[in-house]
């Protein structure tokens, strides 16, 4: 974790798609880092809100717990 208390991430992009950004965050005079934040915000938001996400969430946590009962050897 960087002193500043963020996390760095390294994120690969399709070439179009990266240009695209880098535009964004030119004419909105923002970093790209920045403009690339606000954006995973706002999914991350809008997962937090979407109860089809919610339901795969909870059928991940439901498969994860019994796959560690099994390998507990609590079955």
């Amino acid at each position: 974790m960087a002193k500043d208390g963020t996390k760095n991430i390294l994120l690969r992009l399709d070439p179009v798609l990266a240009e695209r950004l880098q535009t964004v965050a030119s004419v909105e005079g923002r970093s790209v880092s920045d403009v690339a934040r606000e954006a995973i915000a706002a999914l991350v938001d809008q997962r937090r809100q979407d109860d089809q996400f919610s339901q795969l969430l909870e059928q991940n946590l439901v498969r994860h717990e019994e796959s560690l009962r099994r390998l507990r050897g609590d079955d």
